[in-house]
């Protein structure tokens, strides 16, 4: 049996009940940190919270030798990540892969940044399109597929969650500062003002900690801010209900002039 259940956003205490419970359940209790990692815990606090020992795997343990699949033909296994389990694509192959070779699995859910920052961000979660990821950037390497991927959100009225990118073995979280950087530098390589400094955008920080920062301004405003610990997220908006907009102004801190030309 395998169980990929889901720690949540920040810290030991998200994890749910049903979880704590199927892991009382396993043999052996494994997890992976490399495409997310919960920023408000540590490994000891996890084991503390859970009372197992956990064994950590890189990408080659799971992606190439796939030791918890080869651990549950045998055993029962829980594979513990953070956010929601089906989130990232590596989860969904394993259930693939444990399927085609007979063994039962069990997904446990989990609070994600895909439902929590709509949320925090006041804004309607069936207004949003496509979700963006922006990359670490080098002199060799500069895509600029994230930022047209905005705004073909920005033309059809949806939101965009953009997520930043991380290299949690290395300890490297991009910060919205860098996010936002990218927007601005895409525009002007592509000459294209779809997305510009007088856009509005919503910096997230700290999603499920008990003081999660949500800041909303022009995108100006917002570049050379330091929005603390990781991690962070961004939203950039589209047309908005006026309710969306008396959230941004209320609880996000938007200036009033920017959100109201943009109630639909």
């Amino acid at each position: 049996m395998l169980y990929i259940i889901g720690l949540g956003l920040y810290d030991e205490n998200d994890i749910s009940i049903k979880g704590l419970r199927a892991i009382e359940d396993c043999d052996e209790v494994y997890a992976e940190f490399y495409t997310a990692m919960l920023q408000g815990s540590s490994l000891s606090a996890i084991e503390r919270r859970i009372g197992r020992n956990v064994k950590v795997l890189g990408r080659g343990e799971i992606e190439e030798e796939r030791i918890p699949i080869e651990r549950a033909l045998e055993l029962d296994v829980a594979l513990l990540v953070a956010g929601d389990p089906l989130v990232a694509t590596t989860h969904t192959e394993l259930l693939i892969d444990a399927h085609r070779r007979g063994i039962e699995t069990r997904v446990i859910h989990s609070s994600s940044i895909i439902s929590a920052a709509p949320g925090l961000a006041g804004l309607q979660a069936y207004k949003f399109g496509r979700i963006i990821t922006i990359p670490f950037t080098s002199d060799n390497y500069f895509p600029t597929s994230p930022y047209t991927n905005i705004g073909e959100n920005l033309k059809a009225g949806s939101h965009s969650l953009v997520l930043l990118d991380i290299e949690a073995h290395r300890n490297r979280y991009m910060t919205a500062s860098e996010g936002l950087r990218y927007l601005l530098k895409a525009s002007e390589k592509l000459d294209d003002d779809t997305i510009s400094g007088e856009n509005l955008a919503v910096v997230i920080a700290r999603a499920g900690s008990e003081k999660p920062l949500v800041r909303a301004d022009r995108i100006a405003a917002l570049v050379d801010e330091d929005f603390g610990d990781p991690l962070h997220c961004l939203v950039v908006p589209a047309g908005l209900h006026f309710i969306e907009a008396d959230y941004l102004v209320e609880i996000a801190g938007a200036p009033r002039a920017v959100v109201e030309r943009m109630i639909l």
